[in-house]
């Protein structure tokens, strides 16, 4: 269980960062004034299936500590995980989504402020982290799974 989501969140995040934001960007809907809106809701549904599959995979690595011998620094990454999940769910994703609405929108003036790179970087700091946490945590987790059910079932 806890390979199965872990595995399906990083292939999602990977889809997200590296094929679907590079389509918008690409396309020019990132220049739309209703872009803020509809990524802030992209990324409030994603934020919060991430949530959901940190805490699987917390739950599942706390059921096989005692029988498998999973290292503390695997709970420790899934902390880290679960850390650098709300902070994009409740601080990032608020924050970006904020800087980009166009509250002078009677002006026509749609440039983006220069906080927004700054936040670009460490969202994508963030990002980096959590994609490699997750697939440490999906080798360690593999490694320690014991090669008796292979035998069992075949």
């Amino acid at each position: 269980m806890v390979l199965l989501t872990v595995g399906f969140w990083l292939s999602g995040s990977l889809l997200l960062d590296l094929v679907v934001m590079p389509a918008m960007y690409a396309s020019g809907m990132m220049t739309q004034p209703g872009f803020a809106s509809a990524g802030y809701s992209v990324f409030w549904v994603f934020n919060r299936l991430g949530l959901l599959c940190v805490a699987i995979a917390f739950v599942g690595l706390l059921s096989l500590l005692q029988q498998h011998k999973i290292s503390g620094w695997a709970i420790a990454a899934v902390w880290m995980l679960l850390g650098i999940t709300l902070l994009l769910t409740y601080v990032m994703t608020p924050v970006m989504s904020g800087l980009a609405l166009p509250l002078d929108w009677l002006t026509g003036n749609s440039e983006v402020p220069s906080s927004m790179a700054q936040m670009h970087g460490i969202y994508w700091v963030l990002e980096v982290l959590k994609l490699g946490l997750s697939a440490a945590l999906l080798v360690a987790v593999g490694r320690r799974l014991p090669d008796e059910r292979l035998s069992i079932n075949g």
